[in-house]
């Protein structure tokens, strides 16, 4: 008996529209943890709605959210005073005055809690979405939206990310966006990460000629008079580990892991690290964790 996973069947198919096939090999059915046990992540979805929904998003979220068209999303975050991310997410303009936000990681309850908070005369409404599954479609153009009665699709070039009322969704989104360098991030991490470690420029998700918003200050001191000692890392790790999770060398704190995701092969990661930690990167490595771990550096992205 032979067995092939539905998450393998999507990634050959991602693979295959960025013109690399990826082998599809049959193996002997086996038990194997990581499709027994999935655990995909829920659509954590929140809507901004009313004729002030743009220029409040523009004034509190640090992308340019007044140059998004219609039926685009771009990437965004939502900062507090110290330039520290609140949030990161899918930016979707569903309308001229109607925006979805797709979280990427935390919850939208609480978001919108706290986002109430600063609405004070506006004319919008701000509402949080029961979950829904997080599905992975068809190839769709980067940053597309399409939205029908069932599903809203966010266009991601080689895939795209599908919210519906399916009783369950998968992940096999994950692994090309932990290859593009898309980060997840972990409840524990929230609140505690600089844009530049995150490579949120990179991802225009953070301006730098807009006007004010929470954290902007930060952001600007940062791009023009450095001062971020910490980026991020695609890497591999030795043994299993969990997002969110601290790094610890000599009992010091030198990065924190992100998106995790183990397959047959290997266990890949993006992580945060010390600048001066890496620079003592041995051919690609990085011994010696306190958890007698090591990490091979794959790919480094810029602020």
């Amino acid at each position: 008996m032979v067995f092939v996973s539905r998450e393998r069947l999507i990634l050959a198919a991602i693979q295959h529209n960025l013109g690399q096939p990826l082998p599809l090999v049959l193996e002997p059915c086996r038990p194997n943890p990581c499709w027994l046990m999935p655990t995909p992540y829920p659509a954590e979805t929140l809507l901004i709605e009313g004729t002030d929904a743009i220029a409040f998003a523009q004034a509190q979220f640090s992308s340019q959210v007044n140059s998004l068209s219609s039926s685009q999303w771009q990437f965004s975050a939502w900062l507090d005073p110290q330039g520290r991310v609140r949030a990161l997410f899918h930016l979707a303009r569903l309308a001229d005055d109607r925006l979805l936000l797709l979280l990427r990681g935390g919850s939208a309850t609480a978001m919108v809690d706290a986002l109430r908070r600063f609405m004070f005369r506006s004319k919008l409404t701000l509402t949080a979405l029961s979950p829904r599954a997080l599905t992975t479609g068809p190839a769709q153009p980067m940053h597309a939206v399409h939205e029908d009665a069932e599903t809203l699709s966010l266009g991601c070039g080689t895939h795209s990310m599908r919210i519906t009322n399916a009783d369950q969704g998968d992940d096999a989104w994950r692994l090309p966006q932990l290859h593009a360098g898309w980060p997840w991030l972990p409840v524990q991490r929230l609140n505690e990460l600089l844009p530049p470690a995150l490579s949120l420029h990179r991802l225009q998700a953070v301006a730098i000629d807009k006007g004010c918003y929470p954290g902007q200050e930060i952001v600007a001191r940062l791009h023009y008079r450095g001062g971020n000692k910490r980026h991020l890392h695609g890497v591999i790790l030795s043994q299993a580990a969990n997002a969110g999770e601290v790094l610890r060398r000599d009992e010091r704190d030198i990065g924190c892991l992100l998106n995790v995701i183990s397959n047959d092969n290997s266990i890949e990661a993006l992580a945060l690290l010390n600048d001066d930690v890496v620079a003592q990167a041995n051919d690609g490595r990085l011994n010696a964790f306190d958890d007698h771990g090591s990490i091979r550096l794959v790919t480094t992205w810029p602020e």
